[in-house]
């Protein structure tokens, strides 16, 4: 039996009554039934570890979402890094891979980005490898310090990339920006470009200019296009085209390639026919023809370099 004595029992009565009706007297002893004795309990003990979380797994319910890492090289771009790496601001990771730039690259790339690289340049294909290496995650975007992704195309990334995607690798079309207007004509258009792929089953190759990644497996293509400033003027066009052109004949030597003056003089003929009437620079006016006669002169200048590498048999000296 629990007994409670004094006027603390009168609380015992609270909530029990309707409020429009005086409590009993409170006789100054309230009686209890009697409560049982409750059995012993086993001590509880702090658990000596707490339990570990399940490893981390794609949710059987919602798709898994692969993170994007952006990888550019550079060297002296300080003229373009900025509005390129604002162009894919919305990725997960940025990476800028310098090669020794004499001007503010590496400060600009640095407002965008802390994983700035600076290294010494050991070509185009290593320089693009090493970048994926290091980056965070397996999907890669590859691009180039004078090239944008537009609005349309970052929103078509996002959208491939929500689940699983279905290629290991997408080809982009990509537009180029010359004299005042987009060329979607001649060689330049659609000029497509492998950019976007998964790094264990793709590497770039080891070709000197225009090296290219090779993926294992049939890629994919995305339909939005990759916007590119290559030239500021025609002067800047016949410089890239000098430079380029001796890489491309010195690949060519090294894979034992030969020429002559049969091929020197055909093959920028048919360059300029395939440029100006079959893939429609006639359309594009007056800058569809320098583009043509442009990108002749490049088939020109690579033919005849090569001419001037390979091994010739002494001239007579009469």
């Amino acid at each position: 039996m629990i007994v409670i004595s004094g006027a603390g029992g009168a609380g015992l009565g609270m909530g029990l009554y309707p409020p429009d009706q005086p409590y009993p007297p409170f006789t100054g002893r309230t009686t209890l039934p009697d409560v049982p004795d409750l059995p012993d309990l086993p001590a509880l003990r702090a658990p000596s570890a707490l339990p570990a979380y399940p490893p981390s797994r794609p949710s059987s319910t919602l798709p898994w979402v692969p993170k994007l890492s952006v990888t550019i090289i550079t060297k002296n771009e300080a003229a373009d890094i900025g509005d390129a790496l604002a162009s894919v601001d919305w990725a997960d990771e940025l990476i800028v891979v310098d090669s020794m730039s004499g001007d503010e690259t590496v400060t600009i790339a640095k407002q965008h980005t802390d994983r700035v690289i600076v290294r010494e340049w050991p070509g185009y294909v290593e320089q693009k490898n090493y970048a994926a290496s290091i980056a965070s995650h397996d999907w890669i975007l590859s691009l180039d310090a004078d090239e944008r992704v537009s609005p349309a195309l970052a929103s078509e990334i996002k959208q491939t990339l929500q689940g699983e995607p279905a290629a290991r690798g997408y080809r982009i079309p990509r537009v180029t920006w010359y004299l005042g207007r987009w060329i979607r004509s001649t060689d330049w258009y659609p000029d497509y470009q492998l950019r976007l792929y998964d790094r264990r089953f793709g590497r770039w190759n080891g070709r000197r200019v225009h090296e290219s990644v090779d993926l294992q497996g049939t890629p994919a293509f995305l339909r939005q296009e990759l916007q590119h400033y290559a030239y500021r003027d025609i002067a800047h066009h016949l410089a890239t085209i000098d430079r380029y052109t001796t890489l491309a004949a010195e690949q060519w030597l090294a894979e034992g390639r030969r020429t002559n003056a049969f091929e020197i003089l055909i093959h920028p003929r048919l360059a300029f026919l395939r440029n100006y009437l079959l893939r429609g620079g006639v359309k594009d006016g007056a800058a569809g023809l320098i583009v043509s006669r442009l990108n002749a002169y490049y088939v020109f200048l690579k033919f005849a370099k090569l001419w001037e590498l390979q091994p010739r048999p002494p001239a007579d000296p009469r």
